[in-house]
């Protein structure tokens, strides 16, 4: 199966390096001071009583799946900055649409993955490219109304009023 253009993450090199980084501390710092918890606490017998036991294996659990995902992001992580005109819109850009057509009921967001935005981006909350809302406006341009099927059914509408890199 050929990706999609929504199949892909872009990054800036400083997110793909912090993602890595961290990909690369739970493997090589978190896992092993689990694993050590866990046998620790299963040298304490009965562990169907053992809190310390069940805490260290949620934490693994918690732990493998973080680390699955960063896995995935990072091998369809594209460095750089996003396809496409200036004007368009595509997964990586900062997108702000106005909830039909009316500048005051105004959002924006990153077209993209939450895990790259950071403490520091000038948005706060991501948009994925898979969802209703984001599949719908990959490809408008500013000043493009794009309708859209909500979750609940109802059809939303909304402006493309400024795309931005991020």
């Amino acid at each position: 199966m050929s990706e999609t253009n929504t199949d892909v993450i872009w990054l800036t090199q400083e997110a793909y390096d912090k993602l890595e980084a961290e990909l690369h501390e739970l493997k090589t710092v978190g896992r092993p001071e689990v694993s050590a918890r866990i046998a620790s606490a299963r040298e304490e017998g009965d562990l169907s009583e053992n809190g310390g036991y069940h805490a260290a294996r949620e934490e693994q659990g918690q732990m493998e799946g973080r680390i699955r995902q960063l896995e995935d992001l990072l091998r369809r992580a594209q460095v750089g900055e996003a396809e496409g005109d200036h004007d368009e819109v595509a997964p990586g850009k900062i997108v702000t649409v106005a909830y039909d057509g009316d500048e005051d009921d105004s959002e924006t967001f990153l077209l993209g993955s939450r895990e790259i935005l950071g403490t520091d981006s000038s948005v706060d909350h991501a948009v994925s490219p898979q969802s209703p809302l984001g599949a719908a406006i990959v490809g408008a341009r500013v000043g493009d109304e794009v309708r859209y099927e909500a979750p609940n059914g109802r059809e939303i509408m909304v402006v493309v009023t400024k795309v931005a890199a991020f």
